[in-house]
């Protein structure tokens, strides 16, 4: 109590307390003979009478009136001040609100000043802002101009109102959906529910305009039109229909149509490198984010206007395709569509050590997706032969680094280099080449990568730097080491050429040259040494 007094004291505007014997000016000078006085006041017997009666007419609703009301000639009487204050100079009360706060009225915007001179700030009653919606749950609908286009685009296109056909349909998808060509019967089929063959102008609208689709970004529109009801990822099934329109109506694949065993397995395999790319979780679901951060519908995009498929080399080109397939396929010498250890080690030409074929067999850095013990099936060679081949992308470091990782706890540490490296070593020494021992390669790697810490390598020190991939080469690949300590000055020359070229676009190219070579009887081999078994029987 004595607190919340002395504070209401310390805060009293001398000139409000009109005392002629006291200059105000003293006042301001010393707070202490304002605190003096009001200390004196309370201490009066009528001044504590005041203070009661206040309090019993607040408990008993009764309005409390202050100097400036009308009833303050009333309260003068009732509640006659101290005589200590010379007539004319009594203080006012402190204004009292309905809120309950002693020190703020709530006035109306068109309220004069306060009659008692304070200097507190009116509060004014809150203006009622109106915030526009934001969220829809289907999309925000498109703006009507937009909208009017759209519907006069429509209404040429389905000739007055007439039902179209799915090989009618096309014109709809490229013009007025902005979606690549081959997406027009996945398109077809999501609107005809029922399967009747036809879509209806009606049902377009519906579909493409009432739902809002139109005004979703291409990656949304593409993610719902191919993923199935109420799912919210994309599997594998979910693009094949896609890719076997592409197969029928791409001039860059026409080839193929008189070997519908081939058109599956270049399906299959653009699907195994979508995922293998996009879906980073490795989960076999590719969720909308996942889809947004790739370069897919840009690919897609490029892929529809342009006529040689081989262009295209993310995902889509038939050499790459025929690349995989065809080393896939000298390394399954029974042909059953599925490869061992002993299949793997002949890869490259003996390139790879036991220790590391042992480690992806064991499945530590990709769960096989063969039902069959101890056997690799075609898809699982896809993700390993991307990896090989390409260890400067981030699927490649993520796959090879599991495999060295021993413990697995998210580190390579020397001592887990060193397993690897040891028979690397023990190659060298057998080829009578001059070893490199582990304590200098190891200072190779400290001053190629950089790691925050040098006494371990994490995964992120080795994305950090663009030659992380030769770490791995270094580790378990001889060929590819030895090329790397050589040094060839004409690849050297060539990724300067072309600098936008993966390492895995390097590798196809020289290994479709040889093959092709091969397949005319020619003798050829690739730059890192691969022979061409002229008793295998070509797939193609």
């Amino acid at each position: 109590m004595e607190a919340v007094v002395g504070r209401d004291a310390a805060s009293l505007d001398p000139e409000l307390l009109q005392l002629s014997e006291v200059s105000s000016f003293a006042i301001k000078e010393k707070p202490s003979i304002a605190e003096a006085l009001y200390w004196q006041w309370l201490s009066l017997p009528e001044t504590s009478k005041l203070v009661k009666s206040l309090i019993e007419e607040a408990k008993g609703g009764v309005p409390l009136n202050v100097q400036g009301s009308s009833s303050s000639t009333n309260a003068a009487v009732n509640h006659p001040l101290p005589s200590m204050f010379p007539a004319g100079s009594v203080p006012p009360l402190s204004p009292r609100s309905t809120s309950g706060s002693p020190r703020v009225m709530r006035r109306g915007a068109g309220a004069g000043p306060s009659p008692f001179g304070s200097p507190l700030k009116v509060v004014s009653d809150p203006v009622r802002e109106v915030i526009p919606q934001f969220y829809f749950k289907n999309g925000r609908p498109p703006p009507k101009e937009l909208n009017e286009q759209c519907l006069s685009r429509i209404d040429h296109l389905f000739f007055g109102g007439e039902s179209l056909q799915v090989q009618e349909f096309k014109p709809v998808t490229k013009e007025i959906c902005k979606l690549p060509s081959f997406f027009s019967g996945a398109l077809f089929r999501k609107i005809d529910v029922n399967c009747t063959g036809t879509v209806t102008r009606d049902a377009f609208v519906d579909y493409w305009i009432n739902s809002n689709m139109m005004t979703m970004d291409t990656a949304t529109q593409i993610f719902t039109i191919l993923k199935k009801p109420d799912s919210k990822h994309l599997t594998q099934e979910d693009f094949k229909p896609i890719l076997r329109e592409l197969l029928a109506t791409h001039p860059g694949l026409e080839f193929l149509q008189g070997t519908p065993e081939f058109q599956e397995r270049y399906a299959e395999t653009v699907i195994y490198r979508i995922f293998y790319y996009i879906n980073r979780s490795g989960n076999g679901h590719i969720i909308l984010r996942e889809l947004k951060r790739s370069n897919l519908i840009s690919v897609m995009q490029q892929l529809d206007e342009e006529e040689d498929i081989n262009k295209v080399l993310r995902y889509f080109s038939y050499e790459h395709f025929y690349v995989i397939y065809c080393k896939f396929w000298e390394l399954d010498t029974d042909h059953d569509f599925l490869i061992d250890k002993e299949n793997l080690i002949r890869y490259g030409n003996h390139s790879l050590t036991y220790r590391i074929v042992d480690r992806i067999f064991s499945q530590v850095a990709r769960k096989f997706m063969s039902k069959t013990e101890g056997k690799m099936g075609y898809e699982d060679f896809v993700y390993f032969i991307l990896s090989e081949e390409d260890k400067s992308s981030e699927p490649s470091l993520e796959y090879w680094f599991k495999c060295i990782d021993l413990d697995g706890n998210g580190i390579l540490t020397p001592n887990e280099m060193q397993f690897f490296y040891e028979e690397q070593l023990h190659r060298m020494e057998c080829m009578a080449q001059e070893p490199v021992l582990f304590e200098d390669i190891l200072c190779q790697i400290i001053d190629m990568i950089k790691p925050e810490k040098e006494s371990y390598f994490m995964l992120r020190d080795l994305k950090g730097c663009k030659l992380s991939g030769n770490v791995f080469n270094i580790l378990f690949n001889l060929n590819k080491f030895m090329a790397f300590e050589t040094r060839d000055p004409f690849l050297i020359r060539q990724e300067r050429e072309n600098p936008t070229l993966t390492e895995w676009d390097r590798f196809a190219h020289r290994e479709y040259i040889r093959l092709s070579m091969e397949e005319d009887g020619e003798d050829a081999s690739n730059g890192s040494g691969d022979v061409w078994d002229e008793s295998l029987e070509s797939p193609f």
